[in-house]
């Protein structure tokens, strides 16, 4: 089994990082979905705080994907994909990476523009420190209007993602989703 990657295929820890970012993003969307519709407070402090925890969690594993992608070759792309797929593809990718950083960090700006001074604490251990910004009711209604329209830019580009993938594998019939699946030998 390979740990990195081929040009045939993702390695283990690739292929980690991919299901676990994509488990915690869909789990986070579930989460910041559900708790908007929450009325008792204490039950809706907790469900922000985990949400607030998950997401730096995500942000801090991304920063961390970003940098093994960078020491990392990619898998060829199959010699009969059109070069404007190919080119499709590695964008989405490329938008998909930064919203795994801008996501989380839109969610940062909430609460330090929040006038609400509720600490956030990541998974209960430590508080996490505002970013420096102003606070007001306008800058956090702005950053999280933002942080709804790319959460929900993004569930659409996972969306596309998922069936992109699932075309490579039923119609196109090549090893595009297989190889995400489970490292190969060269």
């Amino acid at each position: 089994m390979n740990i990195r990657n081929t040009d045939i295929s993702w390695g283990l820890v690739s292929i980690l990082f991919h299901w676990t970012m994509a488990a915690l993003f869909l789990g986070q969307f579930g989460l910041g979905w559900y708790m908007q519709g929450v009325k008792n407070l204490l039950d809706q402090y907790y469900l922000y705080q985990w949400h607030k925890s998950f997401g730096f969690l995500i942000l801090g594993l991304a920063v961390l994907r970003a940098l093994w992608s960078l020491s990392s070759r990619r898998p060829r792309l199959p010699d009969d994909m059109p070069a404007g797929e190919k080119t499709l593809a590695r964008g989405s990718h490329a938008v998909l990476y930064l919203f795994l950083v801008i996501l989380p960090l839109t969610g940062w700006a909430i609460v330090s523009t929040s006038p609400l001074p509720i600490a956030t604490r990541f998974f209960g251990l430590f508080v996490i420190p505002s970013l420096p910004t102003g606070i007001s009711m306008h800058s956090e209604q702005i950053w999280s209007s933002l942080h709804g329209f790319l959460a929900y830019a993004a569930i659409f580009l996972v969306g596309v993602h998922v069936l992109a993938a699932l075309r490579h594998h039923f119609k196109s019939k090549d090893d595009i989703l297989v190889r995400m699946i489970w490292p190969r030998r060269p």
